[in-house]
């Protein structure tokens, strides 16, 4: 199979596995916050009662768990795809 065939075979497993992973930070982050915060719920942007620097703690914690769960996904679907297809999808 070529380079092309396997990129084109990676787009459909890459959307799926960009929903799970989603879905995947979402509940790592939600259970990161219970322990490391002082509520269940993380604060929104507009939650009047929370302070700028509880906000902005909770954002790049969100960020950076949301980043490091997506690029392990990818890395791992783009090596299931390899060991299918013999090609590297990138």
């Amino acid at each position: 199979m070529s380079g092309r065939m396997a990129r084109l075979a990676y787009k459909p497993v890459g959307v799926l596995l960009g929903a799970a992973a989603g879905a995947a930070a979402g509940l790592i982050f939600k259970q990161v916050w219970r322990v490391a915060g002082r509520d269940d719920d993380a604060p929104n942007a507009t939650d009047e009662d929370r302070a700028w620097g509880e906000i902005l703690v909770a954002a790049a914690l969100q960020g950076a768990i949301f980043a490091v769960v997506k690029a392990a996904v990818d890395r791992a679907g783009a090596i299931g795809v390899r060991r299918a297809t013999g090609q590297w999808p990138g």
